[in-house]
């Protein structure tokens, strides 16, 4: 990517990490799960400074309850009760809303260094 040529403002690409809510909100039996995802969130600005020099910009989402192929293997019961723990919308989110944010982050050069968390205001309970 730094061998990118530069657009106009010397931008050369992006990176898009994906940690969890997790990383805020790490429940019971699974820490190494939250501090993995953790250790996303706490590289992004460090990661987002080295590579400013470079024209380069580094982003994380921190998406929460969304419908996976993981997910996609629960019962149905259990992916409704899942969706109506967000507060709104009340339901899972769909792989192309995290996509959409992708887009965005990707056409605002000015976000660089942040975590975005995509959880419809979900917090985890423990």
């Amino acid at each position: 990517m730094s061998q990118n040529k530069p657009d106009p403002d010397g931008h050369r690409g992006l990176v898009v990490n994906t940690a969890s809510v997790a990383a805020f909100e790490g429940q019971v039996g699974q820490a190494a799960y939250s501090a993995s995802k953790g250790g996303i969130v706490g590289m992004t600005l460090p990661i987002a400074r080295d590579l400013a020099p470079l024209g380069i910009r580094v982003v994380t989402i921190a998406p929460g309850l969304f419908s996976t192929p993981l997910l996609a293997g629960l019962p149905e019961r259990v992916r409704n009760f899942l969706g109506q723990q967000v507060p709104f919308p009340s339901r899972l989110g769909h792989p192309l809303e995290y996509a959409h944010l992708v887009q965005a982050l990707a056409e605002n050069p000015m976000v660089n260094g942040e975590v975005v968390r995509l959880d419809g205001a979900l917090r985890m309970q423990p």
